[in-house]
């Protein structure tokens, strides 16, 4: 990504899209969130509120260990938090309802050069 600051969501989804084009770091993404609306209606459930910091640990656990292990690069929570937590929310629904548009994942190719520089 350039230098340039993404100013709209409609201009950052697609960058974020391609930012998951390693299936895995994308599965380990569906198998986060899952485990935080799981984990969210037990803790409310339950009310024991004090496990609501488990969410976290949960979500963005599953999320970097993709990142950092399958897709090799740095995930865009970093710098763009709040459109990053919305996308990975759209992603979900999206995948989930049958319409992930996949014309922004990159190629086995431009994957295979990311990981070799």
């Amino acid at each position: 990504m350039s230098d340039k600051r993404i100013s709209s969501f409609k201009e950052f989804y697609p960058f974020y899209l391609a930012e998951h084009s390693d299936p895995v770091c994308r599965n380990l993404h569906f198998v986060g969130s899952t485990l935080v609306l799981a984990a969210l209606a037990y803790i409310i459930a339950t009310s024991q509120y004090t496990y609501l910091w488990s969410l976290l640990v949960i979500g963005y656990g599953f999320a970097w260990v993709g990142h950092y292990f399958f897709e090799h690069n740095r995930p865009a929570t970093f710098k763009y938090p709040l459109y990053s937590f919305a996308s990975d929310w759209v992603m979900l629904a999206q995948f989930v309802t049958g319409r992930l548009p996949t014309e922004y994942f990159k190629t086995k190719e431009e994957m295979a050069k990311q990981k070799a520089s």
